[in-house]
């Protein structure tokens, strides 16, 4: 089953005439980690918030879960599309607490299922213990785990990562990498990855698209 299927999708920003995405389609298969790979300014991260509901195409269409998403008569507002997102800056609410970080997207469940839901997620990452700290009292990569963390938690249909290494220094990466991968297999969690690095898909991912 296909989780993400995406036809004939075109972008051009407003007021430019040349497309940054020409007339793209491929789909996306359950439980699948998926690479985008290209060059700077190849679409990649237009890609990602398109199908995130955060750009609306010129033509083609995004389904997610068989429902279509987007089209020529159809456009579903963000927060119902089921898409958690993990940006290249992790996005964390300073403020705010790992706990508080994790919870935030959770405000429709009960207060149990929120503690219950934080215990889950803070056993998925391995921060168990971290909860009461800040961003700033973590390292880059647990500063990750918390991103992903808070985007796994509302149980989204896919998840869209973006050049989620550019942060972390070389010497992370590696061991980085493979605790991804086995966080995404562990949540059984179907994945988009926007990457301008080859060893990111080759550690990673299933298989790749390819933006020129």
């Amino acid at each position: 089953m296909s989780v993400v299927e995406v036809k004939d999708l075109s972008f051009a920003y407003a007021g430019n005439e040349v497309r940054v995405i020409q007339s793209l389609t491929f789909s996306v298969e359950e439980q699948a980690i998926v690479g985008i790979l290209g060059a700077s300014g190849s679409g990649k991260s237009t890609l990602l918030r398109l199908i995130a509901g955060l750009e609306t195409p010129c033509e083609g269409s995004i389904a997610i879960a068989g429902r279509t998403v987007v089209d020529a008569r159809t456009f579903v507002l963000p927060e119902h599309r089921g898409v958690g997102m993990v940006f290249q800056d992790y996005g964390l609410f300073p403020h705010l607490t790992v706990a508080q970080n994790i919870t935030f997207g959770l405000h429709r469940l009960t207060r149990v299922q929120r503690q219950q839901r934080l215990q889950e997620m803070a056993d998925l990452v391995q921060l168990q213990g971290y909860e009461g700290r800040f961003p700033h009292e973590l390292s880059g990569g647990q500063q990750q785990r918390v991103a992903l963390a808070r985007a796994l938690a509302p149980q989204p249909t896919i998840l869209l990562m973006d050049e989620p290494f550019s942060n972390l220094d070389a010497a992370l990466k590696q061991s980085i990498r493979q605790e991804l991968r086995d966080i995404l297999r562990r949540a059984k969690m179907t994945c988009l990855l926007v990457t301008h690095d080859e060893q990111d898909v080759e550690a990673i991912c299933d298989r790749t698209v390819r933006l020129s």
